[in-house]
């Protein structure tokens, strides 16, 4: 670790989707750049523990699932299937695996210097990189970025013991399958784990503190959602204050205020995340933190020390992968001395469970708090022909267009392969696209494409099949 190092432009902190994509960029732009990160693969909680391992699995147990409960319809009949867990848990190592050597190459090929180790600011300019044999070495360059992304967040009284009562991360490789799997928190992450899981064969019950599912999300959306979840067989219980989740002679035991105590195999402890800011030696640089822990920064990711920059899930904003990477492909051409540009108005978000949900833009509740006139469009999914054809006849989009412009505000969607059908919402907004101008635009047919345009045309009130 001594060993000297060539004159840097840049040096990033974090090699999850925010920095590895910001060096890419850096070095596209003729950056001298370095990224420094503790783990041995590249990729970040994204792709080591986080958002493909989750996809892999989320994969995996629907064709277990369909294969017992869903090809009959098809004329598939199957006489048995059966579970190989330790099979479909080294796929997904193998597609985590192969990726983040894939990013490896990716360095290669664009020059970044890869640095492994734990990177310390020691003042401003400064930062000591120390690795897994103790090794140290001091590394400065004019520009430094922190991205050194997000953990699980707990909550008071829960004891994580990274067996029986853990996070997401411990979640993805569960060695046998729970008998009853409880999910403290109704998020994104706890209910596409606790859709793994129940697909596999556990009983999973999830506890939430507030009286809904997808919290944030379009209410609409997610209280159908909240009843086709419950059809698949997860139990829900809302509005529910977690005062403990421990282990107690040997089994995990969620206790809540004002309720009786749920017993449970495993506990998954599924309630946000928080920066990763603490061991950085920010304090060292005169950095400010919000009272969340997150960097203040400007709209350049300009944090208040010069030279030093922040993006992703040590910021404000959503903690979302596609987020960061944006954030990351602009603090790196306005490090360059390029225009760079994130629209926070349309990033997309998306929940992979079956079927998925997805939203971008302002919910319906917004709209109303602040008083913003708006016309709503519905088109369900039973009345399209390919989601007949597919067999995925539950849900529906929904676009929100302004009153007296047209312009679309915010679309949602509940239904088959709804994490794909937000890209065209996403393009028609970002160019301030109206609701005439997606329902005038033509789209393919038989596609589950044509329920957005439908869902435009219901803005109207002139949708053609329905």
């Amino acid at each position: 670790m001594n060993t000297p190092h060539p004159p840097l432009d840049l040096l990033i902190l974090g090699g999850g989707p925010a920095g590895y994509v910001a060096a890419i960029r850096a070095a596209q732009l003729g950056l001298r750049t370095a990224c420094v990160e503790r783990e041995p693969a590249l990729g970040g909680t994204c792709l080591r523990v986080g958002c493909i391992p989750s996809k892999a699995l989320l994969e995996s147990s629907e064709l277990f699932s369909a294969s017992r409960h869903g090809l009959e319809r098809h004329g598939l009949v199957i006489p048995s299937v059966q579970l190989d867990l330790a099979r479909l848990l080294k796929r997904k190592d193998d597609i985590v695996g192969g990726l983040t050597k894939g990013i490896d190459g990716l360095f290669k090929k664009n020059q970044v210097t890869r640095i492994q180790g734990h990177a310390r600011f020691t003042g401003p300019g400064s930062v000591t990189v120390t690795n897994a044999a103790g090794e140290s070495v001091v590394l400065s360059a004019p520009h430094i970025l922190v991205a050194t992304g997000s953990r699980p967040s707990s909550l008071p009284g829960i004891e994580l013991d990274g067996t029986v009562v853990g996070t997401s991360t411990e979640a993805l490789s569960y060695s046998e399958v729970p008998k009853h799997l409880v999910v403290i928190g109704a998020g994104y992450i706890g209910l596409e784990l606790g859709s793994v899981w129940a697909r596999l064969g556990a009983k999973v019950t999830v506890v939430e503190y507030l009286d809904r599912i997808l919290p944030g999300m379009d209410r609409e959306i997610a209280d159908e959602a909240q009843k086709l979840f419950a059809r698949q067989g997860l139990e829900f219980r809302l509005g529910h204050k977690v005062q403990s989740a421990r282990i107690e002679d040997g089994q995990g035991v969620v206790r809540c205020e004002g309720r009786d105590p749920i017993v449970a195999d495993r506990i998954l402890v599924a309630v946000g995340r928080v920066p990763n800011t603490a061991d950085l030696g920010l304090e060292t640089t005169g950095i400010q933190l919000d009272p969340r822990g997150r960097i203040d920064v400007d709209a350049h990711f300009k944090t208040s020390v010069p030279g030093h920059y922040a993006i992703g899930d040590v910021i404000k904003g959503p903690m979302l992968a596609h987020k960061a990477e944006e954030e990351g492909v602009a603090c790196a051409e306005f490090i360059a001395g390029k225009h760079g540009h994130v629209d926070y108005d349309t990033i997309p978000g998306v929940c992979y469970t079956h079927p998925e949900i997805a939203s971008v833009g302002k919910t319906e509740e917004q709209l109303k708090e602040a008083g913003i006139p708006y016309r709503k469009g519905v088109f369900h999914y039973r009345a399209n022909g390919r989601a007949h054809a597919l067999g995925e006849t539950d849900g529906r989009a929904k676009i929100l267009a302004h009153a007296e412009t047209d312009r679309i505000l915010g679309v949602h969607i509940l239904g088959a392969r709804a994490g794909d059908l937000i890209a065209e919402a996403v393009v028609a907004m970002s160019f301030h696209a109206s609701a005439e101008d997606l329902a005038r635009c033509s789209h393919a047919h038989p596609t589950l494409a044509e329920i957005l345009k439908e869902a435009a045309l219901a803005t109207d009130g002139r949708a053609l099949h329905s």
